[in-house]
């Protein structure tokens, strides 16, 4: 399949979200593997917003969440992150996170799905706020943008506005349950795997559905 023919995908995730962490390794090498024949959209989708942003003590669900995640996907969760549980202060707000990574995608050259797995890092492995300016600058160092200017869009309103954008996007294409990697095709958008699935299964997935579209 050629470059200008590329399947479109779009990956629903949440910074804040166990399942979607647990995704990423599976998702990476699959984006990987089929880089010639895929784009891939990611779109940020506001898990705790609004009323939801609270301390994590706020859902006391997660840690038991987080061990079925590691059980299921074999991922594991820093020294960092159980320390931030455990003392309970941290405060979940996925539209700051969503504003965060609206501005690593917007500095060139980045590609989305390595923004939004540097940003869940930072969670998920170090126990890091995602609301707290300077992640982003650590982020921006780290991935070898300009900081500054990564900083700068953070603390912008067009950020805020993207992040907002993305929650809407969410909404229209009626994803309810995360991490949700979709397949955008001429006769409508179908669901590709699940949180649980492995690269394998993914490609074998898309690989069915050029085949019935070629067919």
């Amino acid at each position: 399949m050629s470059a200008e023919v590329r399947v479109q995908l779009s990956y629903a995730f949440d910074a804040y979200c166990p399942w979607c962490y647990g995704f990423g390794p599976a998702l990476r090498s699959f984006a990987e593997d089929n880089a010639h024949r895929i784009r891939l959209r990611v779109l940020s989708v506001g898990l705790y917003a609004g009323v939801r942003v609270r301390p994590v003590t706020a859902y006391p669900q997660l840690p038991g969440q987080c061990g079925r995640v590691s059980a299921v996907t074999g991922v594991g969760f820093g020294a960092g992150f159980q320390r931030a549980v455990s003392q309970g202060t941290a405060v979940l707000d996925s539209a700051a996170a969503a504003a965060g990574m609206a501005a690593l995608r917007a500095q060139p050259g980045v590609l989305p799905l390595n923004a939004a797995e540097a940003v869940q890092r930072v969670w998920f492995a170090d126990g890091g706020s995602l609301s707290d300016v300077e992640v982003y600058r650590d982020i921006a160092d780290g991935m070898g943008l300009d900081a500054d200017a990564v900083t700068r869009a953070y603390a912008s309103w067009g950020s805020r506005a993207q992040a907002d954008a993305d929650f809407r996007a969410v909404r229209r294409l009626r994803v309810t349950s995360y991490p949700t990697l979709l397949l955008h095709a001429p006769l409508g958008t179908g669901q590709l795997g699940g949180a649980a699935s492995t690269a394998a299964a993914l490609t074998a997935s898309l690989d069915q559905y050029l085949a019935t579209a070629s067919s």
